[in-house]
């Protein structure tokens, strides 16, 4: 598959225009209007549809993209391992995101304290991913979530309590006492924080066992998004204004 292809309908997808991504790409329009048709020959299927100036995904070019972005990923890594003369000063990190972001700079100083000539790469990506990488000797470290079983050619040892915790904001009730139960939760509009390192089968369990329904507002996979959630706390707003709406319909 054309690599020139797949970074054009990366740049479309992130642009939603062949001008804007001709334009980033510092190539003609219809230069980029030639890769996507190329591209879609290739996979015989149509990716965009024309709206106006712009274009919208369709649904199997959506389903395109993780594969198109594993494919140029891939290219890469391979592109600058080739080009790298020795690997013998490198030390690759792999994790998810939510590791990379908050784990990783915590204590990777603490690496480059200790082997100041070593170069350390962190490579991102999900669970299986990272554990194929260091199986095949890709990465020298991964933080992985818990595994069922452990595998004959890789050593796991336990790095992080991946506890669940109940977050709310300062000025929240539930921060005057330690009596809050599921019932107490399960009133209030809950972000759930959906992230794979969690066991969040265990959180629906709970409100199960004691056969209430949990109100969850907001399922967002990105840390930063429950933060803002939490602490602007003009979501809440939001939900009681349109609360209050439907009640002055009823009457």
């Amino acid at each position: 598959m054309n690599f020139d292809y797949l970074e054009a309908f990366m740049y479309v997808v992130r642009f939603k225009s062949f001008h804007k991504a001709a334009d980033a790409l510092y190539l003609s329009q219809p230069s980029i209007t030639a890769r996507i048709k190329g591209l879609e020959r290739e996979l015989e299927t149509q990716l965009f549809t024309r709206q106006g100036r712009g274009v919208t995904l369709t649904a199997k070019g959506r389903e395109f993209i993780p594969f198109a972005e594993q494919i140029i990923r891939t290219y890469q890594q391979s592109k600058h391992k080739l080009q790298t003369k020795s690997d013998d000063r490198k030390f690759t990190f792999g994790a998810n995101m939510i590791t990379a972001q908050y784990v990783l700079p915590r204590f990777l100083h603490f690496f480059q304290e200790m082997q100041p000539d070593l170069e350390f790469d962190v490579i991102c990506g999900g669970n299986e991913s990272m554990i194929d990488g260091v199986s095949r000797n890709e990465i020298d470290i991964a933080f992985v979530r818990q595994q069922g079983k452990e595998l004959d050619n890789l050593i796991f040892q336990p790095f992080l309590d991946n506890s669940i915790l109940l977050v709310v904001h300062p000025e929240h009730s539930f921060t005057s006492t330690t009596q809050y139960t599921a019932h107490k939760i399960a009133k209030e509009p809950l972000v759930f924080f959906e992230c794979g390192a969690f066991n969040w089968n265990l959180v629906h369990k709970i409100f199960e066992a004691h056969n209430v329904n949990p109100s969850i507002r907001h399922k967002v996979g990105n840390m930063e998004v429950a933060k803002s959630l939490i602490v602007d706390r003009a979501w809440n707003r939001i939900f009681t204004e349109i609360s209050c709406k439907k009640r002055a319909r009823k009457r």
